[in-house]
């Protein structure tokens, strides 16, 4: 879905930079200091416009989590759920997950959240999807020993791909579930898009998975 412009966002992202971090690869390896704790650091990629992250850093307060958005449209509404919030174990990154090794050090990052990434669904933009093996090196490599990734999506032919690609590159599929509502899992938090097409009755799919 095509974003609307938004003209004041530049304004608006200068004035809260203690939400959305100004040129972070600077941080690298230094993300605990940002935080001021060394607390474990879960990193979300695709923060849409933040419900997942903000409801996730509310319900684990010793838990430190950065948020990765490339449109900045949609960061500053992310930005503003941040702010609504208060909470103070969550900044966003207006960033490009393909720049994730010049953003995080190695083992810096303790889990990984893909929710409702696009599915790019032509073969020809396979490298694009945030399943495709040469993101899953770079998870790996910003990723500590043993962490997990977890993958939402209400894609069928996304979330078989990734399921294949996951074990193609040696992950271990900890849980994978055809319905993630039928499980009536309490530590679930949604996403916008999970309770739009879950309202609608589309199954939503989960795949835990660990680098071993």
């Amino acid at each position: 879905m095509r974003q609307r412009n938004k003209p004041w966002a530049d304004d608006f992202l200068n004035e809260h930079r203690d939400l959305v971090i100004v040129n972070p690869k600077e941080n690298k390896n230094k993300w605990k200091d940002i935080f001021g704790n060394t607390n474990p650091i879960h990193l979300e990629i695709g923060t849409g416009k933040g419900q997942f992250i903000v409801g996730m850093a509310k319900q684990y307060p010793a838990i430190n989590f950065i948020g990765i958005e490339m449109a900045k449209s949609i960061t500053v509404d992310a930005a503003q759920k941040v702010k609504e919030s208060g909470q103070e174990n969550l900044i966003l990154l207006n960033e490009n997950a393909n720049d994730l090794e010049e953003l995080f050090a190695e083992n810096e990052i303790s889990t990984i959240y893909l929710n409702f990434s696009d599915p790019w669904p032509k073969n020809r933009h396979e490298k694009r999807r945030l399943s495709y093996h040469t993101f899953l090196a770079k998870y790996e490599k910003v990723l500590k020993e043993n962490s997990e990734l977890i993958m939402k999506t209400d894609n069928r032919l996304l979330f078989e791909y990734s399921l294949v690609s996951f074990s193609n590159y040696g992950l271990k599929l900890e849980e994978v579930s055809l319905d993630l509502h039928q499980l009536d899992d309490p530590t679930n938090v949604m996403t916008e898009y999970e309770e739009k097409f879950s309202s609608k009755g589309q199954p939503i799919y989960r795949c835990q998975a660990k680098f071993r």
